[in-house]
Formats: C-alpha cells, structure tokens, sequence
C-alpha cells in the first residue's frame, strides 16, 4: 500500500494502545469495552499490531517517550500476547532508552508468571484498578476482586521487581461513608504506593449505575459529600509527602505519570485500537469503534481514494480504522492548552504559553481570568496561572468557560 509521508513529526510522541476486552464489564463504566468478545482475541492482536506497523511506516518510526496499555482490562490478556504487541511497537518506532510503558490491570488478573513476562517485554510501571477496599462497595462497583486481593496483587507486583506501581481509587459512590473512603485512604497508604489516582464517580447517561440511581434502586451520590472525600484524600496524601500534582492524581517525587502529563500538556500522542484518539500536526482523530469491524478493515485495506489539498488528512485516509478527523485551530489548540494547563498544580507558565501561542493567557481571557482571581478560583503566582485549592474543586466551572 503506498505510505506517502505526512508533515515531520519532530518530537517524541506519547503512544496509547487500547485493549477493548473485560471479563465483565463494571456498571458505572462508558469506555469502549466489551465482555464476553474473547473468540475475537487473536485476530484483535493480530489487526492492532497492523495498525501499529502501518502507523510506524506513515511515521518514519517517530521516538516515542511512553507507552500506555489501558482499556479495557489489559491485564485480561495472555501476557504473551501483551509481550508481542509490545514488540511490535518496539519494530515499529523509536522507543526511547528511559521510555515509561504502563499496563493497566485488574487485580485478579495478577500473577508471578505474568508479571516476569511483562518486565522481560520491557513493562516498567502498573497501573492496579483497586477502586475501594471494601468488599461490599467493590461489588456494588461490579469489580471482580476483593480487597485482599487488591492487596495482595500490589505486594505480588512490588515483590515481583517492579518500583513504580499506581493505584485507582474511585470515591462519591452512592451510599459510600466518608468512614469508608477514609479506611480505603488508609489501607491503600499502608501500601506504599508511589502513585494514586483517585476519581469521583461520575454517573454516565445509559449505564446501569446511572439507570439504577435514576429509578432509585441506588441512592443519589451526595456531590458535598464527594467533596468532603476529596479534601479528606488532600490531607492524607499531603501529610504523607506526595505532591499533588494533578486535580485527581497524587504522586511522591519523580513519579507523576509521564504519559498523562503528555495528554495534560496538550502535546503530540497517538492512540491505535478501536475508538482510540490522537492529536498530531494539527489534527485530532479517532478510529472507529467497533472491534469486529475494526479488525475487518484491517484484514483488507481499500483504497484510500483521491488525494485532499490537506496533506494530513490525505495521510489519515491511508489508515483504515480512522473515521473522524477534526483540523485543531488556533483558538481551540489556545483553550485545550489552558484547560488542560489548569489540571495540573504547577498551572500554564505564562511565558511558556506566549512562546508557543504569542499571546499571553490574559491576552485571550482577560475578563475571564480577572473574574476568577477575583472569586479566588484562580491565581498567579511565579510567572504561572493556576487554580487555588477552592478552584481545583470548582474546575469544571473555569474549563466550561473557556469552551463557551
């Protein structure tokens, strides 16, 4: 198939590879994730890594800094089948030397000889979804492990070699005491992790959660509550010495997560898997959804028809899974930038931003930003623009903003 190249891609980039496979699939959850596909596993691995080969041709074999396994539960996969999808990326780009490749997993997924595979594939940090460490919260979460096996998968990985372990929490789960929340902070810190994300429910349209609390059968999460929660995790987490790095995630020095700092500086990252998304040169896109015709496109590639005046778009149409593409104007790349800026404790340098954009951010939101400094949402402070701690609680509402 020709390969024309696209515009250079100078800089390393950021490589998200989805697995779309659950043993079950969690009530609360709107990923684009199937249970019960497994006769499609073969050939899912087999059509990914074709998708990754073709991006490392249309590329030039561009250096990637990170490696993201998520889903999906990849864990669920056989390890082998995990170790050959990472040497495809391996043949297929430039992996840098200190590249930080992450796995997600389940905990019951876990074993000894599964983690030796990963390691020798060049896995260096696992990404554990405990969620709670309550066992009748876990099953109103549709988890399939218990607490002790969260622990005792955490230990497993630890022991098994691997330093940079994260752990998932999720809390404002209905009926979920702030007791509770705080015997999960506290079980998960005895731990050591070197990293925790901790997440606030939220309740998507269609899900069985969200139809259960809508009926009633489950009650309404309480959002003061789930607020109570969050700045009960700022304390335990702050007294312990880890850095806030980010609105839900917490990490000891050094070990923040360099592929999502990737996505939170709006900087260059390509997703392969069905219904992943990517922004480069430019252009956001995203492959379509379904795993099945996702791997039928891939056993037999059409013709990418005529050429468009937009080189990249003309690229894109050489890959057969991506459906949409979106150019990135100036105006929207300046509001992503600064949102997504916002997320994180060191906020948007303001001379960083006039060197990438040459604008400053009060250039653009001048009445907005005065407006929020003045209610306390935000502040600036060493040449940078950031929330405060009452604003990080109120994000949603500065980003809405700069969407508006």
């Amino acid at each position: 198939m020709d390969t024309a190249k696209p515009p250079t891609q100078t800089g390393p980039i950021a490589l998200y590879v989805h697995i779309p496979f659950c043993e079950t699939k969690c009530p609360y959850c709107d990923f684009n994730t199937y249970a019960r596909i497994e006769d499609l596993i073969p050939s899912y691995v087999a059509a990914l890594k074709s998708e990754i080969a073709l991006w490392g041709d249309v590329l030039d074999h561009v250096a990637v800094k990170t490696i993201f396994l998520g889903g999906g539960t990849p864990s669920y996969l056989p390890a082998e089948l995990t170790s050959s999808i990472l040497g495809t990326v391996s043949d297929s780009f430039r992996v840098c030397p200190d590249a930080e490749v992450t796995l997600e997993a389940n905990p019951g997924d876990l074993t000894p000889a599964k983690l030796q595979t990963y390691m020798e594939s060049g896995l260096n940090r696992l990404s554990i979804g405990v969620q709670s460490l309550d066992d009748d919260l876990l099953s109103l979460l549709g988890r399939r492990h218990t607490a002790a096996q969260a622990v005792g998968a955490y230990r497993m990985s630890t022991d098994a070699g691997l330093d940079n372990v994260s752990v998932d929490l999720m809390y404002g789960l209905p009926g979920q005491t702030l007791d509770q929340w705080r015997r999960t902070l506290d079980g998960a810190t005895e731990l050591g992790p070197v990293h925790v994300s901790a997440y606030a429910l939220t309740l998507e349209g269609g899900t069985p959660m969200e139809v259960s609390v809508r009926s009633g059968h489950l009650s309404q999460p309480d959002p003061d509550l789930a607020a109570d929660m969050y700045l009960a995790a700022e304390d335990v987490f702050r007294a312990l010495g880890y850095r806030h790095y980010e609105i839900s995630n917490w990490a000891l020095p050094g070990r923040e997560s360099r592929h999502n700092l990737a996505y939170w500086r709006n900087e260059p990252y390509l997703g392969v898997g069905p219904g992943a998304h990517s922004s480069l040169r430019g252009h956001r896109f995203a492959n379509m959804r379904s795993p099945r015709e996702y791997v039928r496109r891939l056993d037999s590639v059409a013709d990418p028809g005529a050429s468009k005046d937009d080189p990249w778009v003309e690229t894109l149409r050489k890959i057969p899974v991506v459906d949409e593409v979106e150019v990135t104007d100036r105006r929207l790349d300046i509001a992503e930038t600064l949102m997504l800026g916002l997320r994180l404790d060191c906020g948007v340098g303001v001379a960083e931003f006039a060197d990438r954009f040459g604008v400053e951010p009060s250039d653009v939101y001048g009445t907005d930003i005065e407006e929020f400094t003045r209610a306390g949402l935000l502040e600036t402070d060493n040449g940078s623009l950031r929330l405060t701690p009452r604003g990080r609680l109120l994000s949603n509402e500065v980003f809405s903003r700069f969407f508006g």
